[in-house]
């Protein structure tokens, strides 16, 4: 499958005779990491919300500061998450290195409470490592619990579910900010007793254990090529690097990379909101409530369009809506609905490529490679909005938020552009759900 496939056609016959229904219901390992992620989402948008704040007006970090630190919270996660996707494939047990990373990502919240730029960096690289630990493990369980034809489906309950939690975390944290006393460093604590419960979840209702994936590569040995036959056998980094010869993945990987490069980071972008609207600073931790609210509503619609009529329009058409976004920020920013305008388009953004992506990927990696595929994909896009991050703030910093924010849109059309001709569905080597030609 491809990101310019369709879902095999309603009452399609599968190969043993039987007939899939219009309707298959969700496996529960989806419903039980998409509650792991729930919980944990309101623990770490907690902090998200109210971390631009906090760092670029509490403690006077700079534009060009802040890029550095949001650059590199998504660098550390980008580089663990190859690291994350291989050791699961290698040790043939997901749950046990997606558990590992949500752990980590527990236990640093104590440090976010130690006033201190160094200590303060250390918990956000402890929390992204954690992060880029579990997401290729978490997503691979996901696509290994879906047929082909449903992939968008199950990703987008769970990414659904997962903005739930980034919907309840920014409420939660400008409830704390108006109650307690204690301010930012009540919003911390609270936040790290809710990602311990999400790590007790995954430990008590996700289905873990090693794989035993014998017959099931022996199946895929027997029909593949010599070459990816010897694939097959092995699992390490020369194997998981090696899938990047497949043509298709080849595609998804250079179209990640291409609009993460001019993909501004959430955190900017809700300061150029703030910035350009006059919102109030204690309205702040609000702006990503807009976000999530529109993901929640669009990420299962979203991911089941995605399978019916192809996830090359869905995710250039969410590209284009962030297109849009920076451009009301530009040459509209005293519309009284500016600010919905923008965070509507920007929910509809990320439920348009979040899922659809490693749905994608899932669909042209092979099983005993699926984490170590999709943690490439994922590293090569984190990497890429961490450049975007430093060069963003850097901008920002020597021409003002105005020209930097026109740069990053005049490059992400081009590279939209440029992604929506290398998807085109032209190629031999596409195959449909069904498995024809």
């Amino acid at each position: 499958m491809y990101l310019a496939d369709r879902s095999a056609p309603r009452g399609t016959a599968t190969a043993g005779g039987r007939v899939r229904g219009t309707v298959r219901a969700v496996s529960p390992t989806v419903f039980a990491l998409g509650t792991v992620s729930l919980i944990t989402d309101v623990s770490t948008e907690m902090v998200t919300a109210v971390l631009p704040l906090y760092l670029v007006l509490g403690l006077g970090l700079s534009p060009l500061g802040f890029g550095v630190l949001d650059g590199v919270q998504n660098g550390v996660s980008a580089l663990v998450q190859l690291t994350g996707g291989h050791l699961a494939d290698r040790v043939r047990d997901h749950k046990l290195v997606a558990g590992i990373g949500y752990g980590l990502s527990a236990l640093c919240k104590p440090l976010l409470l130690v006033h201190h730029m160094g200590a303060l960096g250390a918990a956000l690289a402890l929390d992204r490592t954690g992060k880029g630990l579990r997401t290729a493990p978490r997503d691979a369980l996901i696509s290994l619990s879906a047929p082909p034809e449903r992939q968008g489906r199950a990703f987008g309950v769970h990414r659904a579910m997962d903005t739930t939690g980034a919907l309840l975390g920014p409420v939660l944290a400008f409830l704390i900010l108006g109650v307690a006393a204690g301010g930012y460093d009540a919003v911390f604590a609270v936040s790290g007793c809710v990602a311990a419960l999400g790590v007790l979840v995954l430990l008590l209702f996700v289905p873990g254990g090693r794989r035993a994936p014998e017959a099931r590569e022996a199946s895929e040995a027997s029909e593949a090529s010599p070459a990816e036959a010897a694939q097959v056998e092995k699992v390490d980094l020369r194997a998981a690097f090696g899938l990047l010869r497949t043509r298709r993945l080849r595609v998804l990987f250079g179209c990640a990379v291409l609009l993460g490069l001019t993909t501004v980071s959430d955190a900017f972008l809700y300061l150029l909101v703030q910035r350009r609207t006059g919102i109030a600073e204690h309205l702040f931790p609000l702006l990503p409530l807009g976000t999530a609210t529109v993901f929640l509503l669009l990420a299962l619609p979203l991911g089941r369009l995605a399978d019916r009529v192809g996830r090359r329009t869905v995710f250039l058409a969410g590209h284009a809506g962030l297109l849009l976004a920076y451009s009301l920020l530009l040459w509209a920013p005293t519309a009284p609905a500016l600010p919905y305008l923008v965070l509507v388009l920007h929910g509809a953004f990320y439920a348009a490529t979040d899922g659809v992506l490693p749905a994608a990927v899932g669909a042209v990696v092979p099983e005993r490679l699926r984490a170590s595929g999709l943690a490439l994909v994922g590293t090569g896009q984190a990497l890429a909005r961490f450049c975007c991050s430093l060069v963003f703030g850097a901008a920002w910093a020597a021409w003002g938020d105005g020209p930097a924010l026109a740069a990053a849109a005049a490059g992400l059309a081009c590279c939209a552009t440029a992604a929506g001709v290398a998807l085109r569905p032209t190629a031999p080597d596409l195959p449909s759900p069904s498995g024809e030609k």
